[in-house]
């Protein structure tokens, strides 16, 4: 939320809550003397314990609150419960741990439930229902129904059309599922409210005890439940992310799944994934703030710096409530940041990375949380092996073992896919380069055969850093190689392929001259470069092979070698 308008709520609340508070007093003075003023203390600490105990139905919290807060406004009046309902609401924001970023939730609560109480209560005082010990007359209890009703119409038009649309800048209906559960909420708390003030009227304090006390009881008995369901609802969607990561075959489509699920299910504002770089670093490579995806920084950290230090070090998972407890420990998680979860990520019992997820909340996480999150940084572990094994069985299967080009048998499918574009429309043109060393047999012949795969590899890096980004090469068979260059004409083509040659034969290849390395020496290669161009110079991709072959044995080879040529029909 924008600053200045949490400046404004806070601005508001300060001036308008005594206003208000002031002219309820004058207008309708309580009356509280004797044992009453130790009656409502009692109400209070009642009121405040409920609070910190909601009774979740179907997902949705409700509180009894509300209930208290209508026993205290039936018999001592309406300053009364308006100023204890402010307390409780200081207790129920602590019990939901509002962040720093949140704290505007304060003003917009304490107003909210005061401008409730206001207008409900006036309309209980125009109907002069009357406070205290009353008789049960048909005009009181339907003057309690019609302050329930007020509040619950009050409370859900502030909250849909004020707060929703003003604050937050959402829209929604006015009869929506919300509105049905805020009155299935009022319908269990208002008889307990009726039936607290009746009690008391009758038993004093001791009404406290009988019905404060089977509700803190089957509130606590409830959370319990509540938590253990929602354990099992964790369970599951934790077995779902689980089976959704052993289907990724790429690692980094194992790492985006796990970071969105595990965001999704746990609700942080800070996730990231930490990679341990040679066992001599940590650097992040995954990182999510305010719910946005972050470009990681290129700097690493070393193994004892920060949270992914301290984690790596002791090889366990961490869980902290707030700052305070690893605010020394901070290197780059936001200020904003108070609770947190670190996990160490094991791979053949070694730390290979660490998991750190963050919430601006105080005491965001619970030791249920923890447990999950560690079963699922397994599953990440056993699916990013599983995803790095099935990357290199596919790499071997189109890459050449000894340069690391792409091999025939990727080239040959790369060529079909571009011929299938040039025929849909997708690309206009395709020059293809045939490289062929000269006399490479006499290398051989000469130095040996690890010699010769020397002189490959070094040759394969060097067509790699000439072109880069803007063609595709591929070591087309013995001392063969082929370049693809997609949208590319064939002047360009050949003035690429002449840069290559001279790339080739200015600059001496290095070999070993003995086994153990000690010695080199320099050796001068040459290579004939044939070139063709589609669909101008052929209609299928067997074709595009052949006329590049044909260019560079007629055109350079026959030509005397170390040349470029390009093929004429």
């Amino acid at each position: 939320m924008d600053k200045r308008l949490q400046i404004t709520l806070w601005l508001t609340w300060a001036i308008i809550s005594p206003i208000i508070l002031y002219l309820t007093y004058q207008i309708w003075p309580p009356d509280i003397a004797g044992e009453s003023v130790k009656d409502l203390f009692l109400f209070l600490i009642l009121m405040c314990a409920v609070a910190l105990m909601p009774i979740v139905v179907n997902g949705t919290p409700v509180f009894f609150v509300e209930g208290v807060s209508l026993a205290v406004f039936l018999y001592f009046g309406l300053f009364a419960e308006m100023v204890m309902i402010q307390f409780a609401m200081i207790v129920l924001l602590l019990r939901l741990r509002i962040g720093w970023k949140d704290l505007y939730r304060y003003p917009v609560n304490f107003l909210m439930f005061m401008i409730i109480s206001l207008v409900s209560g006036a309309v209980y005082e125009w109907m002069d229902g009357g406070h205290g010990s009353q008789e049960l007359t048909l005009w009181f209890i339907a003057s309690i129904l019609i302050y329930v009703v007020v509040s619950l119409f009050v409370n859900h038009l502030i909250l849909n059309n004020i707060i929703w649309r003003y604050i937050y800048k959402r829209k929604a209906p006015f009869f929506s599922r919300d509105f049905l559960w805020e009155a299935f909420a009022a319908s269990i708390v208002s008889p307990f409210g009726f039936i607290l003030y009746v009690l008391y009227g009758q038993l004093g304090s001791l009404a406290l005890f009988y019905v404060g006390l089977p509700i803190v009881v089957i509130s606590i008995m409830l959370n319990h439940y509540y938590v253990a369901k929602h354990i099992n609802v964790y369970l599951q969607k934790a077995s779902e992310v689980g089976y959704q990561l052993t289907e990724r075959l790429k690692v980094d489509d194992v790492l985006d799944v796990f970071l969105e699920k595990i965001t999704d299910m746990i609700q942080v504002d800070y996730a990231y994934i930490i990679d341990v770089v040679d066992q001599t670093s940590l650097k992040i490579i995954r990182q999510i703030e305010d719910g946005k995806h972050k470009k990681s920084p290129e700097k690493s950290v070393s193994l004892n710096e920060g949270i992914s230090g301290y984690v790596y070090a002791r090889k366990k998972s961490f869980l902290f409530h707030k700052r305070t407890q690893w605010d020394h420990l901070s290197k780059y998680i936001p200020k904003a940041a108070q609770s947190m979860m670190a996990f160490p990520v094991f791979r053949h019992q070694q730390v290979v990375g660490v998991v750190i997820l963050a919430s601006n909340k105080r005491r965001k996480f619970e030791n249920h949380q923890l447990m999950i999150v560690n079963l699922l940084i397994a599953h990440l572990a056993v699916a990013i092996e599983n995803a790095r094994y099935h990357e290199e069985t596919v790499k071997q299967s189109i890459r050449c073992s000894l340069t690391g080009l792409y091999n025939y048998r990727f080239m040959e499918t790369e060529l079909e896919r571009e011929f299938q574009r040039i025929k849909n429309g997708t690309l206009s043109q395709l020059a293809l380069i045939l490289l062929d060393l000269d006399h490479f047999k006499q290398v051989n012949d000469t130095y040996g055969h690890q010699s010769g795969n020397e002189v490959l590899t070094q040759l394969a890096n060097r067509i790699e850093k000439f072109f880069g980004s803007k063609g595709t090469a591929a070591r087309y068979g013995g001392e063969e190689f082929v370049v693809l260059l997609p949208e590319t004409d064939r002047n360009a083509a050949l003035a690429l392929a002449e840069g290559l040659r001279n790339e080739i034969a200015g600059k001496p290849f290095l070999i070993e001259q003995d086994l153990e390395g000690q010695s080199k020496q320099q050796i001068f290669i040459t290579a004939s470069i044939g070139i063709a161009q589609a669909p101008f110079d052929a209609d299928d991709a067997l074709s595009l092979v052949r006329h590049a072959d044909r260019a560079m044995y007629t055109g350079a080879k026959q030509a005397g070698r170390n040349k470029v040529a390009g093929y004429t029909k």
